[in-house]
């Protein structure tokens, strides 16, 4: 499951760093994937936006099993 969550976050890597932002996988349990956003992202008072309404989206969109993405 790992390695299917870090592939699809590969897809969503490249619009965080036209931003000036980037996203790292940390783990994932029990259908909640935890990451830690980087650089711009990281202080970005929109950053949470960001994550529940690009990131979790997608990565619902393309892994069913994922109920919630949460950030470290």
């Amino acid at each position: 499951m790992d390695e299917k969550v870090k592939a699809a976050i590969e897809e969503i890597r490249p619009l965080l760093k036209r931003d000036g932002g980037d996203i790292e996988f940390v783990s994932y349990s029990n259908g909640i994937v935890k990451v830690r956003l980087r650089g711009a992202c990281h202080s970005c008072p929109m950053s949470q936006m960001t994550l529940k309404g690009v990131v979790e989206k997608t990565l619902k969109s393309k892994i069913p099993e994922i109920k919630s993405v949460e950030t470290v």
